[in-house]
């Protein structure tokens, strides 16, 4: 805890150089080890404190919980815990309960109710979130049975043709470098961002949440540190081409393809493709040595230029955009970001049509060079990729963290993913790896490349309660490969509560999801909250969805992921959900064993498959738990549960009863029918437990 303690005893001098009186306020839900003084609790959700000394205060009853204060917290978590058997080899994750935050937004708050997000406030302290707020939320985030924080990217990213006020933490510029704004003021100068990282990981690993943060190994900022050591590891064009560049049309193929080599004939026909391809030059360095000589002069005097400036004005070219890895995709050309040049020869599917071509193609960007794990070249650019398989290393020797979700990893050569997983496996052999893999029919191939487990199809399912994809989910999770995310949002997503059913079929998903076969439950930051401002309109954005608060709302038509965003933390049902799962998380727990073990889960029917309900129940010795959530958000509704494919042990000589539900009444006992059914009342949108009892 050395990291913690020095960030303590900084926080501790910067208190007593800052005396003055602070009219600086925290959301309630960040004093949920209830450090702060009650008379400071205001009316309207916030806490009046002083930031130092609650941070301490928060610290101390951090390191009063860790389990043995000789312990290294800064190491991997299974460095100092026994791993339970069959959960080796990253397959903790199995039981898991995931957070995914985003530090910029999730940590947010207006500390000086000034009504936005200051970089500083009137105390000379971030309004927009750090590393150091961020211990604050653990304790809260444990009360929902969290055991893992998922962080979106954490690295430095550049601000070149940002979008949204703040710009996107997936235009990384340099992976070896931390955000230098979720450095904390409040530590003071001699503090880095470094050192407040670390903080964050010992205190999360005291509390017994695993770290696991978001990789991007396929693409990187436009404006990359790499550029000036490396500008062969980039794509070229004229600058002044990219007023018109745009991912180039392919005549007779469907929308949204993937870039299979039996479309390339038309592919490499196409009037568009073949001018995009005429956009290409060599890369600055080799095309002018001199010159880059001059440039590299000129960057040693004024180190502060970015190196794409550096680029433009000496040569007046520019790294080429990404866009995405399917022929005619709509989505424009993303202008932040770039791919990296994987292999020093064209894709070897590609060849033959390149060498049909009037004019010599230089190093490209298209569709089949962005999906390399299908058109791979035959020369590896082998001193980048053993920088990027350095990368996750780098983390867990530094920073101690447990797992990695690997952005894109299915676009990747094979090749490249086995020394990811590798070089990060011989420092942690418990280290878990996540593939950004939504599709199911792809999950043994995830699994055999050495992935821990998918994100799956969650979120496209789970929110569609009239279309029944609920239903499909939660009964079909079970023959699934790998285990997925049980998620009804991500930060890529609608949110929940802004769904069809609003925040009671939220609510009801959310349970759900502690509940759901070979799964594993995911809150996306904000949820707990009922937030309904998308963070980005990535997937399933609806019209009008980024301007969906009240417009009088500060932070009305921003997105938390180019935007500087709080969540709404102050609504009066806040902790509504917050006190449900703290009710259930025992009986979760209780019934764990069977939840990890399909053998001991029974999918449970109603009376047709229209019915807007859906059941499991799990086995233990002596009691069975039955879980039902009523997917109709319009109306109530009488259900009959069958239960003739539960064991015969707990069919007779056994008591029924509701043992939860998120109907505000007093629980009731069942009787089952001659034919082993349980009738019961379901409000809308309702969650119910359900436990029947051995009596003898």
């Amino acid at each position: 805890m050395n990291a913690l303690n020095h960030v303590r005893s900084l926080l501790e001098q910067q208190s007593n150089l800052n005396q003055e009186r602070f009219n600086y306020v925290i959301p309630d839900a960040w004093d949920s080890l209830n450090v702060a003084n009650e008379a400071s609790y205001l009316r309207d959700g916030s806490i009046l404190v002083n930031p130092y000394t609650h941070l301490i205060d928060t610290i101390d009853a951090i390191i009063s919980k860790a389990p043995a204060k000789h312990m290294d917290y800064l190491k991997p978590y299974y460095t100092n815990h026994r791993i339970e058997d069959g959960f080796e080899d990253g397959n903790w994750i199995y039981k898991s309960i995931v957070y995914s935050m985003m530090i910029r937004s999730s940590s947010s708050y207006d500390h000086d109710r000034n009504f936005k997000l200051d970089q500083f406030n009137m105390y000379d302290l971030k309004d927009t979130g750090t590393f150091i707020k961020t211990i604050q939320i653990l304790p809260f985030l444990k009360q929902l049975g969290i055991d893992t924080l998922y962080l979106l990217p954490i690295s430095k990213y550049s601000l070149r043709d940002k979008k949204g006020e703040a710009g996107s933490p997936y235009g990384v510029a340099n992976f070896f470098e931390l955000d230098p704004y979720l450095k904390d003021p409040l530590t003071g100068p001699t503090s880095d961002v470094e050192l407040e990282f670390q903080a964050l990981v010992e205190a999360c690993h005291m509390l017994s949440i695993k770290v696991v943060i978001d990789i991007i190994p396929r693409t990187n900022s436009v404006n990359s540190d790499l550029i000036i050591k490396h500008p062969e590891w980039f794509y070229w064009v004229k600058s002044e081409s990219l007023k018109d560049y745009h991912p180039p049309f392919v005549p007779g193929v469907d929308v949204t393809t993937t870039p299979k080599k039996e479309y390339f004939e038309k592919m490499f026909k196409s009037e568009d493709v073949l001018n995009h391809l005429k956009l290409f030059v060599e890369n600055p360095k080799d095309a002018d040595p001199d010159t880059w000589q001059e440039l590299l002069k000129y960057y040693e005097e004024y180190p502060g230029l970015e190196p794409l400036e550096l680029v433009e004005k000496f040569y007046g070219l520019s790294v080429a955009y990404a866009f995405s890895d399917h022929i005619n995709d709509p989505q424009p050309a993303w202008n932040d970001v770039t791919y990296f040049r994987l292999y020093l020869d064209h894709p070897v599917n590609s060849q033959p049509y390149l060498e049909e071509l009037d004019f010599e193609v230089e190093p490209y960007l298209l569709f089949d060079v962005a999906k390399a794990s299908l058109n791979p070249g035959s020369v590896p650019n082998q001193e980048l990729w053993e920088m990027l398989s350095d990368i996750i290393p780098y983390y867990q020797k530094k920073f101690g963290i447990d797992g990695a979700r690997i952005d894109m990893g299915h676009a990747l050569p094979n090749e490249l993913i086995n020394m990811i997983l590798l070089k990060a496996r011989l420092i942690d052999p418990n280290f878990c790896f996540i593939a950004e893999e939504l599709n199911i029919e792809n999950a043994q191939s995830s699994l055999d490349k050495g992935y821990n487990m998918i994100i799956g199809d969650g979120f496209m399912n789970l929110p569609f309660l009239d279309e029944y994809f609920i239903n499909d989910f939660v009964y079909n999770s079970r023959n699934n490969p790998s285990v997925v995310y049980a998620c009804g949002e991500t930060h890529d997503t609608p949110r929940l509560a802004a769904r069809d059913g609003g925040k009671a079929s939220a609510r009801m998903i959310t349970l759900l999801s502690y509940f759901i076969p070979n799964t594993i439950p995911f809150i996306n930051s904000g949820q707990e909250f009922f937030e309904i401002a998308p963070m980005n309109l990535g997937i399933g954005a609806r019209e009008n969805e980024q301007f969906i608060l009240d417009e009088n709302d500060p932070y009305y038509g921003k997105l938390a992921l180019f935007d500087y965003v709080a969540f709404h933390m102050n609504e009066d049902d806040r902790f509504t959900l917050r006190d449900d799962i703290q009710e259930i998380l025992p009986i979760r727990e209780k019934y764990l064993d069977a939840h990890l073990d399909l053998n001991r889960s029974t999918p449970l029917h109603f009376d047709h498959m229209r019915i807007r309900s859906v059941g499991t129940a799990y086995e233990n010795k002596d009691s069975l738990l039955i879980v039902v959530a009523h997917t109709n958000y319009h109306h109530d509704d009488w259900v009959n549960v069958h239960l003739s494919n539960i064991p015969e042990r707990f069919k007779t000589d056994v008591t029924i009863r509701e043992i939860f539900s998120t109907d505000d009444h007093e629980f009731v006992e069942f009787e089952m029918t001659e034919d082993y059914e349980i009738n019961m009342f379901l409000k809308a949108s309702e969650f119910k437990l359900i436990e029947i009892q051995l009596n003898s």
